[in-house]
């Protein structure tokens, strides 16, 4: 058998990024009705208090099973304690605060603009995004076809709440920035930076915990335990291992246009297991959507020529 050819090994690998877009999306698409479930019964700080721990410390596990170790670098845990205020401690409270007066479905689009901010910070800051124009194009395609999916409908709530609604934004903001400092990570095994912000985001959250909420004195219910479980397990120690991996291989603005395809779905999850029908625009806003990712995603064309 031959080896396959650089091109076909490219797109082959290209594949396999999108897959695991794909799947990153749905673990984060699940989240916003995970975290619905817990702050029924767990006061928000307490439930991203309690993710950042379980996740942190199941990722310490995997780490101690690789027979691997944590870095030792007194900066690089700086770095994770930087990532940690932008990609968990920070957005995750927000998000989780929202929710408690705020639709997961207008949470899902008020927080789908890390694309913009990544890409504007990532202009503003290094102008070091290639294909500028076609990433403009896949952003606004993206966000766009968020609105088709969503239904003008769920926009109605604007306006309502305006502190929860703006809480989204900043969370969004956050998640921008977050893709861009990841950067610093590069040459990591992806599960360093994963654990490392966890855990530092872990050590920010619960001395506030303890001393706003006191969660020795709540009785979460069943559904909110179980829904804090699957948030820690699959949307935050599993997604920020493949998080980090596609922050390397895909770019900032690449990577955080995962922020467009877990709306869609968030949107079959809910069609699939809880009967929810979709809005009479929401296959084109798909379409858009998938044109909008892959305009985000696509490596740059490498000039002909020695």
């Amino acid at each position: 058998m031959t080896a396959p050819t650089a091109p076909a090994a490219a797109r082959s690998g290209h594949l396999i990024d999108l897959a695991s877009l794909l799947l990153l999306a749905t673990l984060w698409g699940a989240s916003y009705s995970f975290i619905k479930l817990g702050v029924e019964t767990i006061p928000p700080l307490t439930l991203i208090a309690a993710r950042t721990l379980i996740a942190g410390a199941l990722l310490l596990v995997v780490i101690r099973w690789r027979g691997l170790g944590l870095p030792r670098d007194s900066v690089i845990w700086r770095r994770f304690l930087i990532q940690a205020c932008l990609n968990s401690a920070v957005p995750f409270t927000l998000i989780a605060w929202a929710e408690t007066s705020v639709d997961a479905g207008l949470a899902a689009i008020l927080n789908a603009g890390s694309p913009i901010f990544a890409f504007l910070l990532s202009l503003l800051l290094f102008r070091s995004e290639a294909a500028v124009g076609r990433k403009l194009f896949g952003v606004a395609a993206g966000m766009l076809g968020v609105c088709l999916i969503i239904g003008m409908e769920a926009l109605s709530g604007f306006g309502r709440e305006l502190w929860a609604q703006l809480a989204l934004v900043a969370a969004a903001a956050c998640y921008g920035g977050a893709a861009l400092f990841g950067r610093n990570f590069k040459g990591l095994d992806p599960i360093m930076p994963a654990a490392g912000s966890l855990i530092c985001g872990a050590v920010i959250l619960i001395p506030f915990s303890l001393i706003i909420d006191r969660p020795w004195t709540i009785t979460p219910s069943a559904a909110s335990i179980q829904a804090l479980l699957a948030l820690s397990v699959f949307s935050t120690a599993l997604a920020f291992i493949l998080y980090f991996r596609l922050i390397d291989r895909l770019g900032t603005v690449g990577t955080t246009s995962v922020a467009y395809l877990r709306v869609p779905t968030g949107v079959a999850l809910g069609v699939l297991f809880l009967g929810e029908r979709l809005s009479p625009t929401a296959w084109a806003g798909l379409a858009l959507v998938i044109v909008g990712v892959f305009a985000m995603t696509l490596p740059a064309r490498k000039p002909k020529g020695g």
